[in-house]
């Protein structure tokens, strides 16, 4: 038997925080959609893990998952949704140009074109409706209307990333792969690729063929 063979089509892995978009996402949408008082008060419980954090002697991704937890649990999933709307229209008004150009170029080409972040869902399913790509990102849990506070899925960072891409796209059927990411949280993504971009390493965007690639 014959093994399959490859399309002529290419895959696009875009992460968002840092690479898309130039500032963290997550950070800023917590001052966008709460109150500094509410702010003041839960970080005020958390800030311990807030210092340890910034020593370096407390994780990332689950530094991510206490804050999400202290900030929005019990918030009204529908009010923070129409936040994350506005919110979401802004985001997209600020991506760093020279990797949103990328990614319509490759679009152009007839690519499949994939947010993986370590962000939550809540405003970066707007963001990937509007930029018409896929998403793989970190989901969060809604039970009777309101935010538990919970994720609904790992942190999608570091090996996250590459099991869930794996999980979602079968590799092989790709022509080639590309990654675009900014940190240590990116690396096993840019490892499944076959050119590679990190912002603030490279300097030259990989070349792509200005023509479409459809199977």
């Amino acid at each position: 038997m014959y093994a399959p063979s490859k399309t002529f089509k290419n895959l696009a892995l875009f992460d968002f925080d840092g690479t898309l978009c130039k500032k963290d996402s997550f950070t800023g949408f917590i001052f966008y959609a709460l109150s500094k008082r509410h702010i003041v008060k839960q970080g005020i419980k958390i800030l311990p893990w807030i210092q340890a954090y910034y020593l370096n002697i407390y994780p990332a991704n689950s530094m991510r998952i206490k804050l999400f937890n202290a900030m929005f649990k019990q918030a009204d999933a529908n009010e923070i949704q129409d936040i994350a709307n506005e919110y979401a229209q802004r985001l997209v008004r600020q991506l760093d140009q020279n990797l949103y150009q990328q990614l319509l170029k490759h679009q152009t080409n007839g690519d499949d074109v994939v947010l993986v972040s370590a962000s939550v869902d809540i405003y970066l399913k707007i963001i990937c409706q509007i930029l018409d790509i896929d998403l793989i990102c970190t989901g969060t849990e809604v039970i009777d209307g309101k935010f538990t506070g919970n994720y609904s899925t790992p942190d999608c960072s570091c090996e996250q990333k590459r099991l869930r891409i794996l999980e979602r796209y079968d590799l092989d059927q790709y022509n080639k792969i590309f990654a675009y990411g900014n940190s240590e949280e990116d690396l096993d993504m840019l490892h499944l690729a076959d050119y590679q971009y990190m912002v603030g390493k490279d300097q030259v965007l990989p070349y792509l063929e200005d023509e479409k690639k459809f199977a």
